[in-house]
């Protein structure tokens, strides 16, 4: 469904649009440090890339613009890339959104509305919206643009560190997964990270097809899909990737270190690739070369201790 060729063709469409973050080497790993990409996000890419094709053929209309749903960072990819092309943007998400995500995505200029408590919710509304309107749906995690985008971060790790066997990232609906698991598939491995509390492809994998799942914990505000993305399935099932799940209470402690020894600002979700290796749950062999994208920093400064 989703190559590396999406992926490379992607990286030439947005180039202009987007950060090469760097790749920080630390203790024994490496540090894809997505967090400095524009808005705090690596959505940012899918964002652009999405937004960019529909332009391309003839699909996105400034004045009726893009409609997406999101738990606050595919919101502000969305949004600041809408702005920078001159397109109007309504983005729906949850009422328990995080404020400075919210704040965030009115600086951009986007028409915001808060329904229910959960993604889900703000996915039917966006939906139905999107039918009302025909202005242009930009998926969190679940298009092949979108998803396509995501993957561009994988080119940049292996561009700089050629040598690098493991690519570490944690998985909410699995956009990301997918994108990196097609730019990376036979160069490196994959190691997708899930709190014990949003396991969308964990429970997958276990169940052979995508199931629903309940979601809460600390990092539902970035991964809490209820379901993985049929992307993400395809390519898990396509590449198999090793999947691990962490505590809420890794996920803390890891983006405390993040904080703590590097200054990393990473919201609980960015911590939750961390959270695989600090906990123990991944386990490198001796030798493996480990990069860790940390994908986010969009979450309330005061909070980092």
């Amino acid at each position: 469904m989703i190559t590396r060729d999406d992926v490379l063709s992607a990286r030439t469409r947005i180039a202009p649009y987007i950060r090469h973050t760097p790749l920080l080497a630390a203790e024994g790993l490496w540090f894809k440090c997505e967090f400095l990409q524009k808005t705090g996000v690596f959505k940012t890419r899918g964002a652009f890339n999405r937004q960019l094709a529909a332009q391309e053929r003839g699909e996105l209309d400034p004045q009726t613009g893009i409609v997406t749903a999101s738990g606050g960072n595919a919101g502000l990819a969305n949004a600041y890339a809408a702005s920078v092309l001159g397109v109007r943007a309504t983005v729906f998400v949850p009422q328990t959104a995080p404020a400075v995500k919210v704040a965030r995505l009115r600086g951009y200029g986007a028409e915001v509305v808060q329904v229910g408590t959960e993604y889900a919710e703000a996915y039917a509304a966006a939906t139905a919206h999107v039918a009302s309107t025909g202005a242009l749906f930009c998926h969190a995690y679940d298009q092949p643009e979108i998803v396509a985008g995501a993957g561009t971060l994988a080119e940049e790790i292996l561009d700089d560190a050629p040598d690098v066997d493991t690519i570490v990232v944690a998985v909410g609906g699995a956009g990301l997964f997918a994108g990196i698991a097609a730019s990376a598939e036979h160069r490196a491995k994959v190691v997708a990270v899930e709190t014990e509390h949003c396991p969308t492809l964990h429970s997958a994998l276990a169940a052979g097809e995508p199931v629903d799942i309940a979601v809460s914990g600390v990092a539902a505000d970035s991964l809490g899909a209820r379901r993985v993305g049929d992307i993400g399935w395809n390519l898990a099932q396509r590449t198999s990737p090793t999947s691990v799940l962490v505590s809420d209470e890794a996920v803390v402690e890891a983006r405390h270190q993040l904080w703590r020894d590097y200054r990393i600002p990473a919201e609980h979700g960015a911590a939750t690739a961390y959270a695989a290796l600090t906990s123990g749950a991944y386990v490198p062999a001796e030798g493996e070369k480990v990069a860790v994208v940390i994908c986010g920093a969009n979450t309330d400064p005061a909070t980092l201790v």
